[in-house]
This record gives structure tokens, C-alpha cells and sequence, in this order.
């Protein structure tokens, strides 16, 4: 980087080279992880109509259990993986969609939220989303299992 201007503004911010994505500038290094990243990609999906859940059955699971477990956090980067390069990143996403969602229109809208969040939060381009639609979410009367239980009336 030339050092004939020194200024802080967007412009003159450069990415070095590393797995984790850096971003340098006259002042210091910013280094984003890829947890960051599959978090914000994950969280940017949950947000599209449409996205029952994330992950595929294994990681849904696991996922149901550590929810149950007093005072643990949900996993947002449950069904998210990433790679995160210099100067780009890649996500896959592994998500169950709501039964009568298009899905074309669903992995299109998903794409762009995780994009834009992605890029946004972190200024890594992002070359590709990949979605793996592993299932349908059906409602059924088995769900009502997982709602709270209706409080009775008193008259």
C-alpha cells in the first residue's frame, strides 16, 4: 500500500492475505473470524418467511438438546458453514422450509438477505450461497407438543 496518503477513509482500506478474513489499514488489522461470519449468514436466513429451521437432522438434534439446558445460548450458526478467504467468503446453508413456500423463491430470498448482511456487517464479498433445503416443515397436531400449554379458564 502506498504511503503517500494516509487517510482513514473506506477507500484506502485494504484485505491482506489470511484464512479469517483481515482487513488492514494504515491504522491496524481487523480480523473477523468465521464463526462471525456463519452467525451473521445465519441469523440473515432465520429472518426470510419460509425458513422453518436451520441445519439438517443430526445438528437439529443436537441443537433441541442444548436448548433444553438452563442458561445455554441458541446456536445461530446451527446449519451454516463458511468459508472465509482474503478478500470473499462462501456459505452453505442447510435449512427446512414451511410447507407451501416456493422454494426457488425461498433459496433466492434467503441468498440475498445473507448476502447483504453478510457483506454489509463484515466487507467481505460474498461469491456464493449454497442452500441444501433438506426438508418441509408440515404442521401437525404432533407440534403441539412444543407450544406452552393453554392456561385454564377460571370462571
Amino acid at each position: 500500500m502506498s504511503n503517500s496518503t494516509a487517510s482513514t477513509t473506506p477507500a484506502t482500506v485494504a484485505r491482506t492475505s489470511s484464512s479469517n478474513g483481515s482487513l488492514a489499514s494504515t491504522q491496524g488489522a481487523t480480523t473477523i473470524a468465521d464463526t462471525v461470519v456463519s452467525k451473521i449468514a445465519g441469523i440473515a436466513a432465520r429472518e426470510v418467511r419460509g425458513v422453518h429451521n436451520l441445519g439438517g437432522g443430526a445438528s437439529r438434534a443436537v441443537g433441541a438438546l442444548r436448548e433444553r439446558i438452563p442458561g445455554a445460548s441458541t446456536n445461530h450458526s446451527q446449519g451454516v458453514s463458511v468459508e472465509v478467504g482474503e478478500k470473499q467468503a462462501a456459505v452453505d446453508i442447510d435449512l427446512i422450509a414451511e410447507y407451501g413456500v416456493a422454494i426457488a423463491d425461498l433459496a433466492a430470498g434467503v441468498r440475498r438477505n445473507v448476502i447483504a448482511a453478510v457483506e454489509r456487517m463484515t466487507g467481505l464479498e460474498v461469491t456464493e450461497v449454497n442452500i441444501d433445503v433438506n426438508d418441509v416443515y408440515i404442521p401437525s397436531e404432533d407440534d403441539s407438543a412444543d407450544q406452552p400449554a393453554e392456561k385454564p379458564r377460571v370462571q
